[in-house]
């Protein structure tokens, strides 16, 4: 499956209780592994980028992450595979430029 195939998501990803960045690099760690073992199944999906949102003290409460995906169930076992939270999942829009 080409790139040209894919649908890009946005997830949201809320977090139970706040983690530091070491934790959060562990998380990404976790998520590549998945990534990789899809793939290496035939299931078409790719991260493209993801925000951190933190709490005044400066630890992750979650992430809007960005995937290009062949459907929403791909999404799911990517989260489920790896044991990242997937709060919410929709097809992104056309992008708001900002200032």
């Amino acid at each position: 499956m080409s790139d040209g195939e894919l649908t890009d998501f946005l997830i949201l990803r809320e977090l139970d209780e706040p983690i530091t960045e070491a934790e959060l690099a562990a998380a990404g760690e976790q998520s590549g592994d998945a990534l990789e073992a899809l793939r290496d199944e035939g299931v078409g999906i790719r991260w493209v980028d993801s925000e951190v949102m933190t709490n005044e003290a400066g630890d992750v409460t979650g992430t809007f992450c960005h995937y290009q995906a062949e459907d929403e169930a791909a999404v799911r076992e990517h989260g489920e595979r790896a044991g990242l939270p997937v709060t919410r999942v929709d097809r992104r829009g056309d992008p708001l430029d900002g200032e």
